[in-house]
């Protein structure tokens, strides 16, 4: 039995007797307010996407499949522990209910049965299926395909360039991708007790990546605020249970393996080279049914190494393709043990031990409790290789699969912790090859020094401080000597600005148009013009190997390399900036929608067109409003929430998400939640139940 309640932003607050009723709830009520996002998700994971959004979802199947997500995660699902398999078949059988009563009727399903001619009924969802999500949420968000990029670096450059185009040093690098995160101990804060808050950096999808959710039950004592993945039951990444809070940033860690297989056919099927000589590869053959298109053919080939999850390429007598050993494979297990014992915590000690059977991908993780422990921890599984063996990818035929790992045990926090995708100072922990820049961490760090803030209502200024790392690298470059009038006044500009990323700053958008021009001519530079290339590694892989991103993540180095360091290509790029409007002009919002890649569907106005604010910040900004310099100035990636959790009193707590709790565009909930994003102003979390209206068409209220 479970009631379901709404606040004023429409979160929905569920209250049930006991977990299985709970996440029963949450499965309906998921399926009520993002029916078209999870039931996307869920045909991703199985390699089915084509047969619902036609060739737009060729290449993602072809992956899909290939790498094998759906046979993992039934698997994952077999190998759990009966209370747990159980709560996630609860949550699935409550998204059934829910996808038949409301979720099956949302407005993208008729725009596709109209735009093909025909209708796609829908099936209902298996119990693994929210273990599927889960996967697809985190299947290409390890390193691994900036391991694939390093391959192409070498191929077509040589591998002296893999550390310039790809490295780490200093302030230099444009991530990719990234979050925020930062603790308080009582000792900093006006409450006595700890604070914890920060911001994931994601693509911009509609709906949002995050679902905000209040999840409650008396028999087990459990009453969590959260953010929820859509699809999946429980607040895995950032929640308060009332005793303990905890949030989580990527580790950025090395936490699968990729193997250079060659292949033979054998028969109809295939033998891989290992280091024992050549044994049989699983092979399985299935075939991609694309709505309004013609069928495609997967060969899905598995090496005792793990999936080839690439295309195969030719290489004399025999076939070569890259493999992807997974820890959540290999171990059939997706992390999914951890969902329950996190919704039990009650202290910053529970909450670690919950994360001790997560696997993939490698989190740091920020725990606080009521009692004042604060703690950081990393979490998660890596192969046991040294640094020097994470930067390509190895020899199959060499190299066999390493034993997977553990991190070392949390460390108390005396005073203030920040995670911010940097590479740690503790070498046991140390678990990638290149990080984020150091800029973010050391702008929080910095902030929270000066600022002193001594509670939630004082973070406003940090989630949303613009100051650029990259200008430290880039503006020494600046020439001197006279210039022209148009190079002499971007010149001029540059010099005389204050560094802050902020829509309205005419210097700032020069800046952007300066960066931006300097990307353009090396893409196209004899030096880096092999780049442009066709990778062949699959087209799922084409944004890890677009040259424009990450020529703009290596600019300062590739300005002081010797086959390109040229003046006269900066004094041009200045000159080309030097009428550039201000950064907000062309630094809007660019909210991604599934249905906009859909060609049947094209000609109507793009789904996030309501949303095209003009935004301050940037790629490396604290407030992460990430383009790609060189090609697209407008923002597809940034803070998809920001949370803030008192554990003095948790109704002191924030919250906010880019656009709304509704996937219906028509819903008032769909973005009543972005011009407060936008203004970074979070919301205060409503705790009190006499607050909020029962919601009287799900759940038993």
């Amino acid at each position: 039995m479970a009631q379901v309640f709404r606040d004023a932003l429409g979160v929905p607050h569920i209250r049930a007797h006991d977990v299985h009723d709970l996440a029963d709830a949450q499965g309906e009520v998921t399926a009520r307010d993002r029916g078209w996002q999870i039931e996307v998700d869920r045909l991703r994971a199985a390699g089915r996407l084509s047969e619902l959004i036609g060739r737009a979802g060729v290449a993602w199947d072809v992956f899909a499949r290939r790498a094998r997500l759906d046979d993992t995660a039934r698997r994952a699902f077999s190998a759990l522990d009966d209370e747990t398999r159980t709560f996630i078949a609860a949550y699935a059988r409550g998204v059934r209910r829910g996808m038949s009563a409301a979720g099956a009727h949302a407005e993208e399903f008729a725009a596709l049965d109209r735009a093909f001619g025909t209708d796609r009924l829908l099936e209902p969802w298996h119990d693994h299926d929210p273990l599927g999500v889960l996967h697809v949420a985190h299947a290409l968000f390890s390193p691994f395909p900036s391991l694939l990029w390093r391959e192409h670096v070498a191929a077509t450059l040589g591998d002296a360039w893999v550390d310039v185009l790809s490295g780490d040093e200093g302030d230099e690098t444009e991530p990719t991708s990234g979050s925020n995160a930062w603790a308080l101990a009582g000792t900093r804060t006006a409450s006595g007790r700890p604070v914890v808050a920060g911001d994931p950096h994601r693509l911009f999808e509609l709906p949002g990546v995050y679902q905000q959710v209040r999840l409650a039950c008396d028999h087990d004592g459990i009453d969590v605020v959260g953010l929820a993945f859509p699809g999946v039951p429980g607040a895995p990444h950032f929640a308060h249970t009332g005793g303990a809070a905890w949030g989580i940033t990527n580790a950025v860690a090395h936490s699968v393996e990729v193997f250079r297989e060659q292949l033979r056919r054998a028969g109809d099927g295939y033998e891989a080279l290992g280091p024992d000589g050549w044994s049989p590869a699983d092979v399985r053959r299935s075939t991609v049914h694309v709505r309004g298109g013609d069928d495609v053919a997967v060969t899905a080939i598995e090496t005792p190494r793990g999936c080839i999850v690439t295309d195969l390429r030719p290489d004399g007598d025999a076939l070569v393709g890259w493999s992807v050993r997974h820890p959540a494979r290999t171990r059939s297990d997706l992390g999914a043990r951890a969902l329950l014992p996190l919704l039990r915590a009650r202290t910053a000690s529970d909450v670690v031990s919950a994360f001790e059977s997560w696997v993939d991908p490698v989190n740091r993780v920020l725990a606080a409790d009521r009692d004042g422990a604060v703690l950081s921890a990393t979490a998660g599984l890596v192969p046991d290789r040294p640094r020097s063996e994470r930067r390509r990818a190895l020899d199959g035929a060499s190299n066999a699969p390493a034993r997977d790992r553990r991190p070392p045990a949390a460390t108390r926090v005396a005073e203030v912790a920040v995670d911010a995708n940097e590479r740690p100072a503790e070498p046991a922990v140390d678990l990638g090859w290149a990080y984020a820049s150091p800029h973010r961490a050391r702008r929080i760090s910095r902030l929270l020094a000066e600022l002193r803030p001594d509670g939630v209502e004082g973070f406003a200024a940090i989630w949303g401080d613009v100051d650029s790392g990259q200008r430290h690298a880039l503006l020494p470059l600046l020439p001197d000597g006279p210039l022209s009038g148009s190079a002499a006044r971007a010149r001029e500009a540059l010099r005389s600005w204050d560094g802050r990323m902020d829509a309205g700053s005419r210097a700032a958008g020069v800046f952007a148009a300066w960066r931006g021009a300097l990307v353009r001519a090396l893409v196209d530079h004899p030096a880096l013009a092999a780049l442009s290339a066709p990778h062949g590694f699959g087209a799922v892989f084409d944004p890890w190997m677009a040259v424009a991103g990450r020529v703009a993540g290596a600019l300062p180095r590739l300005l002081r390399h010797p086959a390109i360091a040229d003046r006269a290509l900066v004094v041009d790029a200045l000159a080309a900036a030097a009428d550039a409007p201000p950064w907000g002009d062309v630094h809007t919002m660019l909210p991604l929608h599934v249905l906009d890649d859909v060609a049947e569907l094209a000609g109507g106005a793009s789904r996030g067109a309501a949303f095209a604010t003009p935004l301050s910040g940037d790629g490396d900004t604290v407030r992460c409003t990430g383009s790609t310099p060189g090609a697209v100035d407008r923002a597809w990636r940034g803070s998809v929430a920001r949370w803030a959790w008192d554990l003095d009193d948790r109704s002191r707590s924030l919250w906010s998400v880019p656009f709304g709790t509704s996937g219906d565009a028509s819903s008032p909930h769909a973005g009543d939640q972005h011009a407060a994003w936008v203004h970074v102003r979070p919301t205060r979390i409503t705790t009190d139940w006499r607050f909020l209206r029962p919601d009287l068409s799900t759940g038993d209220a």
